[in-house]
């Protein structure tokens, strides 16, 4: 990758930066229905697998993204936030589109967005605006299927203008609470949003109140469903080396010695989410399966950056995005089945707006000693104001502050050398910690 390149998608992140964050949003979706019809309407020319939920969302997407690959389809895939470079964001062929493309993209939509600004009382958001981008770039491909994960929420996401036939919704939990508020029943009734009239709903096991919603969407809308426990679901999972091996009850039937190279039990459940979404596609049912050898191709290729992912070795440094209580808890259960760890030590950075207290208690029954930091964000969370949260957690003696990152790294990997062997780090608690620890690493953006 050459510096020129790199310096104009640098002055088009600037530009979009002066844009409504991604954590700033006016509820409508009139500005993305403006622009998109003024391109043409983009997202109507492929059909759509709709993702929403709070937690799995991108890792479910890749999945999705790497069976349809390996069936033999061209999949656009829009996922968020990135963990290093803005374009992971919109991938083509199961790659992210090179930064000379996503520059061409905004510059080519600029003047219209120019045009819905001028229209409304609140300009673009930043995420309207990739949206849009994403749009037009699976068009221009063309792609046979796009992947489609919303930003927030579901019913008023800017991706929700798409009529996905297939719609995923992921494990549903507390996040977001300025804007979906802390009521679980709400949260679902947004994200059951994006179930359109005639789709098929591919649901995740969820709380009883936030399934009671999706249900009733479903019913008023006249969808199909498929919900994990019962029609499809995980029958065995086996801890392997490098990922775990899967026995998947798919929509079509059993898919067996299935190697997934991600941690976790909810991975697992994730990629049996995926497996329902691709089943469903392509109209599979009792009398038609999914050829067991593509699905495990597919599976075998995934990769989900940041999530629970090995970045060194000896000792072992692990970076996982985390950044909610629920993902915290699904990290830590990870952890705890799947790794020895003699000595675990975290390195924890949060942003100020997320529940610190929900992510370090559910952290601290599998850590010994936490180090507290930051990132680069400007909405990160101050680590002295981390420390006094976690103290009434862990205690004095298991906490270390240190401000900057690689500090912070350095310090748990000196922690864990304490022991003779069987030590281990994992770096967590943010999207931008994780990506800018991958970076710390040589990681490439993926």
């Amino acid at each position: 990758m050459n510096v020129e390149p790199l310096d104009a998608l640098r002055e088009v992140e600037a530009e979009l930066n002066t844009r409504w964050p991604e954590t700033k949003i006016a509820p409508s979706v009139e500005r993305i229905e403006m622009l998109t019809h003024v391109l043409g309407d983009p997202h109507t020319t492929y059909p759509v697998v709709h993702v929403a939920g709070t937690n799995g969302k991108t890792s479910t997407s890749r999945m999705i993204d790497a069976l349809f690959t390996r069936i033999g389809l061209r999949t656009g895939r829009y996922t968020s936030p990135h963990l290093q470079l803005a374009t992971e964001r919109i991938s083509v062929d199961g790659a992210p589109i090179d930064p000379e493309r996503y520059v061409e993209l905004y510059r080519d939509i600029e003047p219209f967005v120019g045009m819905v600004d001028a229209k409304h009382d609140v300009p673009m958001s930043k995420f309207e605006v990739l949206t849009g981008m994403a749009f037009a770039a699976f068009a221009d491909a063309p792609v046979d299927v796009a992947v489609v994960e919303t930003g927030m929420g579901g019913t008023w996401d800017a991706t929700n203008i798409a009529d996905g036939r297939i719609a995923v919704i992921t494990p549903i939990g507390i996040d977001h609470v300025e804007y979906l508020g802390g009521d679980l029943a709400g949260i679902a009734g947004e994200k059951a949003g994006i179930i359109k009239a005639g789709s098929v709903a591919l649901i995740a096991e969820q709380p009883a109140e936030a399934m009671k919603v999706l249900l009733e969407r479903v019913a008023e809308v006249d969808a199909m469903v498929a919900r994990f426990g019962q029609e499809f679901g995980v029958v065995r999972r086996d801890v392997a080396v490098g990922g775990q091996l899967l026995t998947l009850q798919g929509l079509g039937g059993i898919y067996d010695e299935i190697f997934l190279p991600l941690h976790g039990a909810h991975q697992a459940a994730n990629a049996a989410l995926a497996l329902a979404a691709v089943e469903a596609f392509f109209g599979a049912g009792a009398d038609r399966k999914l050829d067991v050898d593509a699905i495990r191709e597919g599976f075998a290729l995934v990769t989900s950056p940041g999530r629970l992912e090995r970045v060194r070795s000896t000792p072992n440094v692990f970076v996982d995005a985390a950044h909610n209580p629920a993902g915290a808890r699904a990290l830590a259960s990870a952890l705890d089945s799947e790794f020895g760890f003699r000595k675990l030590v975290a390195v924890v950075g949060v942003m100020a707006e997320k529940d610190a207290e929900g992510i370090l208690a559910a952290l601290e029954p599998v850590v010994h000693e936490v180090v507290l930091t930051t990132n680069s964000s400007p909405r990160a969370m101050d680590p002295d104001v981390l420390a006094g949260i976690a103290i009434p957690i862990f205690g004095e003696d298991r906490i270390v502050v240190q401000p900057r990152l690689d500090d912070a790294i350095e310090e748990a990997i000196r922690l864990t050398e304490e022991e003779l062997s069987g030590g281990g780090v994992i770096v967590t608690g943010s999207v931008v910690t994780a990506g800018e620890a991958r970076a710390l690493f040589g990681k490439e953006p993926a």
